[in-house]
């Protein structure tokens, strides 16, 4: 019986910028961390939003999992194309995903969102329990939050940080 690896796992396997020799990813700008999140669902859009607000540095760029170099980029990483398991943040040209991915971002956050930076107490959970809780919001996302037909639009805050 073959044993799953951990998405954390399959991510750090690869060496950094790995997907530049990639050629079915296209290129990007990947001088700034990157977050590739499933457009569609209201849950990561807002989320989006929060952390856009939260950067006031412009630390961060956005790219809809949907987005043709989204799907590229799950495809190079091992990741499902369609079912976006997880959120990307590539960050000096390393992958991290799921919590890891999460509590990167939140402890980087400033001003009012600057709290969330506590997510990253979840860091002395075991993995697998830190995947068991990701797992089960990402599972339910659509039906506890909704779903959109198309990608949300950011507002103009952080619109000229989204690569299409």
């Amino acid at each position: 019986m073959a044993q799953v690896l951990r998405i954390a796992t399959r991510l750090a396997q690869h060496q950094a910028y790995s997907y530049r020799h990639d050629l079915n990813v296209p290129a990007f700008p990947d001088d700034q961390p990157v977050i590739v999140y499933d457009g569609v669902c209201v849950l990561c859009s807002r989320s989006m939003r929060i952390i856009a607000r939260g950067d006031r540095a412009g630390r961060y760029r956005y790219m809809s999992a949907q987005s043709p170099i989204g799907q590229a980029l799950f495809a190079h990483y091992g990741l499902d194309a369609e079912q976006f398991e997880t959120v990307l943040l590539i960050e000096a040209g390393r992958a991290f995903g799921k919590l890891d991915a999460i509590m990167r971002i939140a402890g980087q956050l400033r001003g009012i969102y600057r709290p969330l930076g506590l997510l990253r107490v979840m860091r002395v959970l075991p993995g697998r329990l830190q995947d068991w809780c990701y797992d089960s919001i990402a599972k339910n996302r659509y039906s506890l939050f909704g779903r959109t037909d198309a990608c949300i639009m950011p507002d103009a805050s952080w619109r000229a940080r989204v690569i299409e």
